[in-house]
């Protein structure tokens, strides 16, 4: 089974049958000879990870990542919207390339080829500035509510909420989590990927009312998971990675979704 609570996230959050392939504008006016990568960034996305924005429009951490290196490796990146439950049979019947992915959530890993981490994906702990809390270890939980994304699992502190000694609170949409938090006395701290939380801080002017705790409870590297006869590439995209994390232009990219 899946071994990280928000793997669901990253691979899309949607379960519509219908797959929406869209054209970037670099494949639109881009050479016809170039090769094409087909990335799934999910039917709504998922902020800041991939961004879905009006008129097809795309960016986020992995879109700009890849779409600086497919333009070096002489590839043009289409968008894909995948639903979730059909990304691997999508990936293991060739209609779709690659999509971001951890190794630690993929139920059979050795079924593809991952590229180097892009990015660390982080789930931590956010509370209101004015109760910061810590997070050391799963007794520091005890007798508090903790604002959980609804279907997911938490198996570092699972047993905390089936001792009854803690509390989860289910809630749909990521953003709805920080606004429980926000306003509601009886929520104490809720569970959230760091970047998403900070890009919710951001996008809704909500800078000063959290505090983040500096210990994760997950850590674990985002990766380009791609079709296993893409192995060449994965080590071509690995060499172009590299020199993006030695350059500093990596850490430019995120930059600008923190």
């Amino acid at each position: 089974m899946f071994h990280s609570v928000y793997r669901a996230l990253l691979i899309g959050l949607l379960f519509t049958p219908a797959v929406f392939p869209v054209a970037s504008a670099s494949e639109v006016s881009g050479p016809s000879s170039a090769r094409v990568l087909k990335l799934n960034v999910s039917p709504n996305g998922y902020p800041p990870y991939t961004i879905v924005e009006k008129g097809d429009r795309f960016r986020g951490i992995v879109w700009d990542v890849t779409t600086v290196i497919c333009e070096r490796l002489g590839y043009q990146l289409e968008a894909l919207k995948v639903p979730r439950k059909r990304v691997d049979g999508m990936l293991t019947d060739g209609m779709i390339d690659a999509t971001p992915r951890a190794k630690e959530w993929t139920e059979e890993p050795d079924n593809f080829v991952f590229t180097i981490p892009i990015v660390q994906v982080s789930e931590v702990f956010f509370s209101r500035a004015e109760r910061a809390f810590e997070y050391f270890r799963p007794a520091d939980l005890e007798s508090m509510t903790v604002l959980t994304h609804l279907g997911y699992k938490y198996p570092n502190i699972r047993d905390m909420f089936t001792s009854g000694k803690a509390k989860r609170f289910d809630v749909p949409k990521d953003q709805d989590i920080f606004r429980f938090l926000m306003h509601g006395d009886d929520f104490d701290v809720a569970v959230s990927d760091r970047l998403v939380g900070q890009w919710m801080i951001r996008k809704n002017g909500w800078q000063g009312q959290f505090h983040i705790s500096k210990q994760p409870l997950t850590d674990v590297g985002l990766r380009l998971m791609l079709r296993p006869d893409m192995a060449a590439f994965v080590s071509q995209y690995n060499e172009e990675l590299g020199k993006m994390k030695d350059s500093g232009e990596l850490e430019s990219i995120l930059a600008a979704y923190r």
